[in-house]
């Protein structure tokens, strides 16, 4: 694990409103257990016994598209990243009654886990919605850029696809400059049903239904791992 990642503010605040009193519970109780430890060699046969393969999402927001997908894929291990406390409570809220086994979480930088992670070893990366820093001066700030991108290309394995999803015209283009000038990744969309219509078994989230009714259309990008 590269030890000299340098300090970055991906992120805007990591705390909202106060969290109700079971969720406040959850995060006490469940989080420490479904938490990575950073400070230790990643074990997948400790951390998903029974899963066949690894996916990582960053900043998972409430956890909509998360829970539904380890639900739908029990014999696929989900890592979540996520700083917002509030958004780890819900997921937390939503894996306690149905007894969810595969989703460990980060609360924290992404960039982090992926430095973590051996190399080769995602079979999928998803990254929706994240925060678009609109002004010129925090694009900086932006998850999309080369470092990010060279942590991505050593973690994901060949064939291995980046789903990236927005509804911020300005952070689409930027997003395809980076990921098409990048020699590890590849966008081969053909016709624009492949970035205006979702992925199959698309869990459209509370977020992304304020954004088309406030009139922004959502772009749907799929990078494939060279």
């Amino acid at each position: 694990m590269n030890e000299a990642l340098p300090h970055r503010r991906l992120h805007g605040r990591s705390k909202g409103k106060a969290l109700r009193r079971h969720q406040a519970e959850l995060v006490e109780t469940l989080l420490p257990r479904l938490s990575l430890d950073l400070e230790s060699p990643f074990e997948p046969a400790s951390l998903f016994p029974a899963s066949k393969e690894l996916r990582l999402e960053i900043g998972f927001g409430g956890g909509e598209h998360l829970i539904e997908a380890a639900i739908r894929e029990p014999d696929v291990g989900f890592i979540g990243c996520e700083p917002f406390v509030n958004g780890v409570a819900k997921l937390l809220a939503a894996i306690e009654p149905a007894g969810v086994r595969n989703i460990r979480l980060h609360r924290g930088d992404a960039a982090l886990v992926l430095d973590w992670l051996p190399e080769a070893s995602l079979s999928r990366v998803y990254l929706f919605y994240p925060d678009p820093w609109p002004k010129r001066r925090q694009r900086k700030r932006r998850f999309v850029n080369r470092e990010t991108l060279d942590l991505l290309a050593r973690a994901m394995r060949r064939g291995s696809e980046l789903r990236f999803a927005t509804d911020i015209d300005d952070y689409a283009a930027w997003t395809l400059a980076r990921l098409r000038t990048h020699p590890a990744f590849s966008w081969r969309a053909s016709c624009s049903l492949d970035w205006t219509q979702p992925w199959e078994g698309w869990t459209s989230t509370k977020y992304e239904r304020k954004a088309i009714a406030e009139g922004r259309k959502p772009v749907y990008l799929t990078f494939l791992r060279l």
